[in-house]
């Protein structure tokens, strides 16, 4: 699923996350704070480092720097995953932290619940963009591309494609293919910045973007059932060539209504019920 940032509540305190690579991700100086009370979060986790040693050691692999919305606009924060949370909480002497443990456990479990339940997925996906003050006529076309990907993805399982990189490669060939530029340069047409990976393209498209990406994806689905695609070099030739049927079609459309289809607008500036133009 794909999602942007969001807050959620402990014990009526604010933590900050974001969707990256499957899973939550949560700002680590919150919470810091919440489980120590500092009025320096950040300087109490300079200390954490300095005193604990191992905990030092392996930060580079407990946390990640991921653009988060702040009162500034959006900076890069160091995140920790549910497993990264488990071993920062391990360094620091608070009454709260088992209950802490708890509720992590709960936000896991909910994500487990959407795995087996993907109607739940899709429910709390509506909401997520409800609240962002996305229009209701977008929703449903990412929701139903959110589908329609899913469906693209588990024929690439069943078919040999393991590693996240190739899914990247992939999605790289039919978005290239599809709106005649790569993922990173739309990207940056629409003003985000590609160091921060949890930027969603999806995220920022306009309806006629959306209804484009669904057609690149949904005909690479049929190309590669079609022709029984296996392994990554014909899931590589599938993906160009259903990227370019979805292609040829977002060029009549331009040709018929003299328009581009890949636009700089984006959501950057949501909760806003409107889209704004770079």
């Amino acid at each position: 699923m794909d999602k942007d940032n969001a807050l959620v509540v402990f014990q009526g305190k604010d933590i900050r996350r974001t969707w990256f690579n499957e899973e939550w991700w949560f700002v680590a100086v919150d919470i810091i704070a919440i489980l120590t009370e500092s009025t320096n979060p950040s300087g109490y986790l300079k200390d954490m480092r300095r005193r604990d040693e191992g905990f030092a050691q392996g930060w580079g692999q407990i946390a990640t720097p991921l653009s988060i919305e702040t009162k500034g606009g959006i900076q890069n924060l160091n995140c920790v995953s549910t497993k990264g949370a488990f071993r920062l909480v391990q360094s620091i002497p608070s009454p709260k932290v088992e209950s802490f443990k708890l509720w992590l456990a709960q936000v896991g479990y909910e994500r487990i619940q959407e795995i087996e339940n993907p109607e739940l997925a899709q429910d709390r996906a509506k909401e997520y963009y409800e609240l962002k003050g996305y229009p209701k006529e977008w929703i449903d076309k990412r929701i139903r591309g959110i589908n329609i990907r899913q469906k693209l993805t588990d024929e690439w399982k069943k078919r040999g494609i393991q590693e996240q990189r190739d899914y990247a490669i992939l999605t790289n060939e039919i978005s290239q293919a599809t709106f005649g530029v790569p993922i990173k340069e739309h990207k940056q047409i629409k003003g985000l910045d590609p160091k921060f990976k949890n930027q969603n393209l999806r995220d920022h498209m306009t309806d006629l973007e959306l209804v484009f990406s669904m057609l690149g994806e949904q005909l690479t689905t049929e190309v590669t059932r079609k022709k029984d695609a296996q392994g990554f070099p014909k899931n590589a030739e599938a993906a160009k060539e259903g990227g370019a049927v979805a292609g040829r079609a977002r060029v009549d459309t331009e040709q018929s209504l003299g328009i581009k289809v890949v636009s700089g607008e984006n959501y950057l500036d949501t909760p806003k019920k409107k889209i704004t133009k770079k």
